[in-house]
């Protein structure tokens, strides 16, 4: 399979752990074999990053910051749009290749990909609109204002479902803040890495301002670690598991960093008894088929209105037997395979615990037998109580919830740990305004009528609880990667005081 790599994607025939833009550092760091998980071939080996190549990125990176950050904004910004035209020339084959590492159908791996594009779109506009605050001083002949200045080097680790994309929400924003970015990919996804690592390279080659985009692969306790330690990183960014996102956390904080955490989803759907069902079911199969339920705004709990919960359920199980199931790469399949063959057993396991509980599976549950990590997209009708439903199986499991009416749906939505993704499907304005209001749904993000999934780059992406708070892509996001200053110029001849101090 590995010959389905495009020439100029490839690693380079050295295998390298780490780069610095176009600077490929070669290592004795211990092999990593990435594996396809569509047939379990081997698609190429990488040698991993040593504390010292760790160590040597993030002191390049620390350095082209201190030139960096004095680049006008708007100048930063055309380097980021030339990553964006690059990126648009290789669309197909990152594409193809995004599939061939994590899995992802043609069509998802291609929007993923374009969600890069737009990205870099968005980020060249924002680099004219980096705008502070003037504000009105108390003492007379004075200016007051506030400004935003680069922060650092950023760090960026990224999980495998979103092997590119996670990487461009942040690296394209903090770029165009001022920041240089060191980039550590999830472990069964470094391809994809390389390869977009590449490209941006590209762009940067011969500037003077190639450690921009700086990649390291390895172990979380070599490189991961070491990132979430070092006070020259004013600020990681983390997408993961919860378990994953309370260490990160931990460790940034206790050096009075900040951390951007994306983590844990558990997301659903409410569907009321006047929901034009037509719509929702179908916004439901993408949402908990799409990416093979592992899309951390994956769709988890589906609560229905008791009412009509049978005729949703019914629906469902019609489509979900129609979803072709196989080679991502193949035209027409909707649904590719787990990352991994321990995705496959922890998918199982969750379903053992399901029935354990008293629910009942309705469609799907099995492992196909063919290579590669493929399963059959699963829906348990279960209790809302059950435990099972407080935890996440990144995997196609679709938990059924019955409620009552409204308010029951909304307390069952929000009676989890987790905070991400929400929708509600009704045709009741007052519905939608209530799940909508501050007493209503508790996630970071709310729709009416659509999905959980396919967040566009314009809205600030993230959620609360246990997702982590943090908020990454559109809207004011860019803030979190600079920091605030306020400033205050006296330009009279006289000294007052704030709040009317007379001293002296």
């Amino acid at each position: 399979m590995s010959e389905m790599i495009p020439m100029s994607l490839k690693v380079p025939r050295t295998p390298a752990a780490s780069a610095v833009g176009c600077d490929w550092r070669v290592t004795s760091g211990k092999p990593l074999v990435v594996k396809s998980p569509i047939d379990g071939r081997v698609l190429a080996e990488i040698a991993t990053a040593t504390p010292r190549d760790v160590e040597s990125v993030i002191a390049s990176a620390t350095e082209a910051f201190k030139i960096w950050r004095i680049v006008p904004a708007p100048r930063r910004c055309e380097f980021v749009r030339r990553v964006g035209e690059k990126l648009r020339e290789r669309k197909a084959d990152l594409a193809a290749l995004v599939s061939l590492e994590a899995g992802k159908i043609t069509q998802e791996a291609l929007g993923e990909v374009q969600e890069m594009i737009d990205i870099c779109d968005f980020a060249v506009g924002l680099s004219r609109q980096l705008y502070g605050l003037t504000m009105a001083s108390e003492r007379p002949l004075h200016r007051m204002y506030e400004q935003w200045h680069p922060l650092g080097p950023v760090g960026v680790i990224t999980a495998f479902n979103f092997p590119v994309a996670v990487w461009s929400w942040n690296s394209t924003l903090a770029a165009v803040c001022g920041d240089t970015v060191i980039w550590k990919p999830s472990s069964e996804t470094p391809l994809t890495a390389v390869a977009v690592t590449k490209i941006a390279a590209s762009v940067m080659e011969g500037t003077g301002f190639e450690a921009v985009f700086n990649l390291v692969v390895g172990k979380g306790s070599v490189v991961g670690d070491r990132m979430l330690n070092d006070e020259r990183l004013p600020l990681i960014s983390a997408t993961g598991s919860t378990r994953v996102g309370r260490e990160v956390a931990k460790s940034v904080a206790a050096r009075f960093g900040r951390s951007i955490l994306e983590l844990g989803g558990n997301n659903a759907i409410i569907v009321m008894d006047d929901a034009n069902l037509e719509l929702a079911v179908r916004a439901v199969l993408f949402a908990a088929v799409g990416t093979a339920g592992q899309r951390c705004t994956s769709l988890r709990r589906l609560i229905v209105h008791r009412a009509i919960a049978d005729k949703v359920v019914d629906r469902l199980v019609d489509a979900y037997k129609q979803v072709p199931i196989g080679d991502p790469l193949v035209k027409g399949t909707l649904m590719g395979p787990l990352v991994t063959k321990q995705a496959v057993k922890d998918m199982l396991a969750a379903i053992v615990t399901a029935k354990e509980q008293g629910g009942t599976v309705v469609t799907g549950g099995e492992v196909l037998d063919q290579a590669g990590n493929f399963v059959e997209p699963t829906i348990v009708r279960i209790d809302p109580k059950a435990d099972i439903v407080q935890e996440e199986t990144f995997a196609p499991i679709l938990y059924v919830l019955e409620a009552d009416d409204l308010e029951d749906a909304i307390a069952i939505q929000n009676g989890v740990r987790q905070g991400l993704s929400s929708a509600i499907f009704t045709d009741s304005l007052r519905s939608a305004e209530r799940f909508l209001s501050a007493t209503g749904s508790d996630c970071g993000i709310a729709n009416v009528n659509i999905g959980t999934s396919g967040a566009e780059i314009g809205g600030a992406f993230g959620g609360e609880k246990e997702t982590g708070g943090g908020r990454e892509a559109g809207s004011d996001a860019w803030k979190t990667y600079m920091r605030r200053q306020t400033n205050t110029i006296n330009w009279g001849d006289d000294l007052p005081l704030a709040q009317g101090i007379t001293f002296g």
